[in-house]
């Protein structure tokens, strides 16, 4: 019988309101800013949201963020509607708080026509020396105290584009002397000329995050609005605006964030690693970005595990990167064939086998499914890894070296005769015999040998080039890293030409287990010569509590 998970704070919130009735039906939202692409810290969110509304039989709109047209483009609303649907979630609604422009315009009139906000002609520098700090007050200036019908004018004038940029903004008239000083006056209405994604230029002014979030969560009736705990200050200010405005009363609620080691999830950050080249682009396999997880080969159910096993927490903690390998792992390790591939190719040479005869050996293709098999090309000449030869083997060396024996996997026994270097001292051919009554399912050479490796028919081989990516960054957290850049690994990306076996069914996104190699999947610019990326080690790194 297994144990029943227990509930996280937010489902205990959600359970106690709809058992009393303050819903009937719950709604929530993912609310991104149409600014970057979205990262693993935004999946955590997407599954939270989408998550809790399919468990208790509500539903989830999807809401573009879009008060900044500066920074957003309609490149970033495509990329993220797909990153969400290949996550397997669909949502109820598709809104924009481009959408409410014109219903938070009126919102910002009535607070006028109520005496709760005003217009100021202060400089940014100014209105934030007035503020005061967290110890000292803020102080008042003369634009607060405008006259409604003054305020409403000078509003409409902002409106229709009679002032420039930064001359002047509306701000909420609240408490100068809160001890929050999100509530000293905040700034909700800014003038800015330029041309917005969806509106065009029919708006040069535009409402604050503060402004248009809690707003638009109570225009599409909103119950449970998720955020991350760095809005916790906001808190007061979004139902305050929800209060004075007597609109429906949608509620804020906090979870921890996703901060994860040798990762930065800032977008500002992660744009400046793709504009300074040093990844090649936001879906580079390195980046912590949903595209780039997607092409490294990670798939949706496994990163759905992943913010499962993390939960939701009230407190920031580092999550280790190596639990979402984990998740991966445990996944391909089901669903990945099987395949043979050589990284770092040297010819082996058996002698003794007929150099115009070829055969078919059948090995597994899944673990446990015996009934799984597939046949590879086997003849006199193969790729074998270097590392599989010592010239000089160390103690429990099981591998190949002069005069010692292993097992070709599915195939053969063969024993090291001799081998060539060339002027470097680099081992280029292997000879060696091998044993015909040796045959893998069929051995009845009495022989035991203690090393098995893998190989390629070198005389039936597909070529390809194989990425192997690393974590992006040598520092644990180089989210705290002032100068971050300077911990890039410089060894995140090794690219190997290798050899894979002949017929591999390979289509881009396709999943398979390199023998003895790790996880890997076939690039999206894989073509005539295959691609692949590598997902994760064979190696676990990460071991889950029992």
């Amino acid at each position: 019988m297994t144990e029943e998970k227990s509930l996280n704070f937010i489902e205990e919130i959600i359970e106690e309101d709809l058992r009393n009735g303050v819903h009937q039906k719950i709604k929530t939202r993912f609310p991104p800013e149409p600014n970057g692409y979205l990262h693993i810290g935004h999946a955590k969110s997407i599954v939270l949201n989408f998550g809790l509304a399919i468990k208790y039989g509500g539903t989830t709109n999807l809401r573009f963020d879009d008060t900044n047209p500066v920074t957003e483009d309609t490149e970033y609303v495509d990329s993220i509607k797909e990153d969400i649907q290949w996550l397997g979630y669909t949502w109820a609604n598709e809104y924009y708080a481009s959408d409410y422009f014109e219903t938070l315009y009126d919102y910002a009139v009535s607070l006028i026509n109520k005496g709760l906000a005003y217009v100021d002609d202060s400089s940014a520098e100014k209105i934030a020396a007035e503020k005061g700090t967290p110890t000292t007050p803020g102080q008042s200036n003369e634009y607060r105290n405008r006259s409604i019908e003054e305020n409403l004018t000078l509003f409409k004038e902002m409106r229709e584009g009679k002032y420039r940029d930064g001359e002047k903004v509306l701000r909420a008239k609240i408490d100068m002397a809160a001890p929050n000083m999100h509530m000293r006056d905040p700034v909700i209405y800014r003038i800015k000329h330029a041309h917005h994604h969806r509106t065009g230029d029919k708006w040069c002014i535009y409402p604050m995050y503060d402004f248009a979030h809690g707003q638009s969560d109570s225009i599409e009736n909103i119950t449970h609005s998720i955020c991350t705990l760095e809005f916790i200050p906001h808190r007061p200010l979004y139902d305050w605006f929800i209060e004075k405005l007597e609109i429906f009363p949608s509620h804020q609620y906090e979870f921890a964030r996703l901060n994860m080691t040798h990762t930065v999830m800032s977008k500002r950050r992660l744009m400046q690693l793709v504009n300074q080249g040093f990844v090649s682009g936001w879906d580079d396999p390195r980046m912590p970005t949903i595209s780039g997880l997607r092409r490294k080969g990670y798939t949706p159910s496994s990163i759905r595990t992943f913010c499962d096993k993390i939960g939701v927490a009230k407190r920031d903690n580092l999550i280790d990167i190596s639990l979402l390998e984990f998740c991966v792992r445990e996944e391909l390790n089901q669903t990945a064939p099987r395949v043979m591939a050589v990284l770092d190719p040297v010819k082996l040479i058996i002698d003794n086998y007929d150099p115009d005869k070829s055969e078919y050996l059948e090995t597994e293709s899944f673990p446990n499914q015996p009934e799984m098999v597939r046949k590879v090309s086997f003849s006199n000449t193969l790729w074998i890894e270097q590392s599989d030869f010592m010239e000089e083997p160390m103690k429990k060396w099981f591998r190949l070296a002069p005069g010692a024996t292993v097992r070709l996997k599915s195939a053969y026994i063969i024993k090291c005769e001799s081998f060539k270097k060339n002027a470097d001292g680099q081992v280029t051919e292997i000879h060696a015999t091998y044993l015909p009554e040796s045959k893998s399912g069929a051995d009845h050479s009495g022989m035991k040998v203690k090393g098995t490796i893998h190989w390629v028919d070198a005389k039936n081989a597909q070529s390809a080039e194989v990425r192997l990516y690393d974590r992006l960054f040598t520092s644990e957290n180089p989210a705290i890293e002032e100068n971050f850049l300077e911990h890039i690994n410089p060894d995140s990306l090794v690219v190997k030409q290798a050899y894979i076996e002949n017929g591999t069914a390979a289509k881009p996104g396709a999943h398979f287990q390199f023998v003895r190699t790790g996880y890997f999947c076939v690039d999206k610019d894989s073509g005539e010569k295959l691609i692949f990326n590598r997902t994760t080690t064979l190696k676990e790194g990460f071991k889950p509590k029992e």
